[in-house]
């Protein structure tokens, strides 16, 4: 199963747990895409590209328009969304279409006390 983990952490800790895992020579159980702080996690996963992301799990290459048709959504907004999330490097476009190659999604995050 094809599972990535949606993490918030600096980009210094996400680079030393890759080059943990590359010391290591093991391959690591799940892809990781991090973000910077929950702020920013939230603002590229909205709650219709979340709707997106849970239609294309395991869903493989699709155009716009049938990504479009999985959510029922119009075009023009779901296009939008995919071109964020192609940015954010969360779905990949190539000659298919746009392609979320996972089958689970897991988000870890730690909101803790201030002062």
């Amino acid at each position: 199963m094809k599972t990535v983990i949606f993490s918030v952490r600096s980009p210094d800790e996400a680079v030393a747990d890759a080059k943990k895992a590359l010391k290591s020579g093991t391959a690591q159980k799940a892809a990781h895409i991090s973000f910077a702080t929950p702020e920013i996690l939230w603002k590229v996963l909205t709650a219709k590209r979340w709707e997106l992301l849970k239609a294309l799990c395991g869903a493989g290459p699709v155009t716009f328009r049938k990504a479009a048709e999985l959510v029922d959504r119009d075009v023009k907004a779901v296009h939008a969304d995919l071109t964020a999330l192609i940015k954010a490097g969360v779905v990949r476009r190539d000659a298919e279409g746009v392609l979320f190659p996972y089958e689970t999604i897991k988000v870890e995050y730690e909101l803790k006390a201030t002062g």
